[in-house]
């Protein structure tokens, strides 16, 4: 069962109306993060002037960085088998719903990347203040350099976490308890992946937040385009 299947079987178990606020409601708490002025504040308690103690920790840098970047990797493998040949929580799921989580965790991490690789805001451990060259600057200063390497916003490392947000999207027709678990899995794990790289000074509080923000929405957009998509012919013939 493809994409479309998929949207046709479970169009109207996950309406928009639910989700919105909440993503509104989390936006809004991020503008207003960015506007405390707070990330900076917050790096100086894990730093002093000759940069962050934490930099090279086994747990920070080997444990939840390389280790749990390949767990990453393993687990968008399992989705990509899982089509084929499902195992654990996918044997409950559809075809289309597999392919549909695996398309949003595509999806996620390619705008991440895309971003980030746009961005001339550098990571803390890069700023002046900390051992680097750069200048701290918002990373809404668009078109700004601040000395440093840049590259730096959103958080890429989080993704690896924040990007399986959509099977809760892709669990929701077929248990909710099921991707209650899922979303509360997923965040928790994105958000001690994105402390431990604030620890180590390779990200503010702010790239993690919005990395989780801009993972959600990608992973609700994609959802929400097939359920309409597979629900077009529908109209039209209704129409008709």
């Amino acid at each position: 069962m493809g994409f479309v299947q998929y949207g046709m079987r479970h169009g109207g178990k996950a309406p928009m109306a639910a989700v919105w606020p909440w993503t509104l409601g989390a936006l809004g708490l991020l503008l207003a993060w960015d506007a405390s002025g707070l990330d900076l504040p917050l790096a100086r308690l894990m730093a002093d002037g000759r940069g962050f103690a934490l930099r090279d920790n086994w747990v920070a840098a080997v444990l939840l960085h390389d280790w749990m970047r390949r767990a990453a990797f393993l687990g968008g493998a399992w989705l990509l088998v899982g089509i084929w040949w499902p195992a654990g929580v996918l044997r409950r799921l559809s075809r289309g719903a597999r392919i549909n989580w695996l398309a949003s965790l595509l999806v996620g991490v390619a705008l991440i990347n895309l971003l980030k690789y746009s961005s001339r805001t550098s990571c803390p451990w890069d700023l002046t203040e900390f051992g680097g060259v750069g200048t701290y600057l918002s990373h809404w200063a668009w078109g700004r350099a601040d000395g440093g390497p840049g590259r730096c916003f959103p958080a890429g490392h989080a993704s690896a976490a924040f990007a399986f947000l959509g099977g809760y999207f892709a669990l929701r027709p077929v248990s909710q308890p099921l991707a209650r678990a899922c979303l509360g899995v997923v965040a928790t794990a994105g958000m001690v992946l994105g402390a431990a790289q604030q620890l180590r000074g390779a990200h503010f509080m702010s790239h993690t937040l919005w990395t989780a923000w801009f993972c959600w929405v990608a992973a609700w957009t994609l959802d929400a385009a097939v359920r309409f998509v597979a629900h077009v012919p529908q109209r039209e013939v209704a129409w008709r």
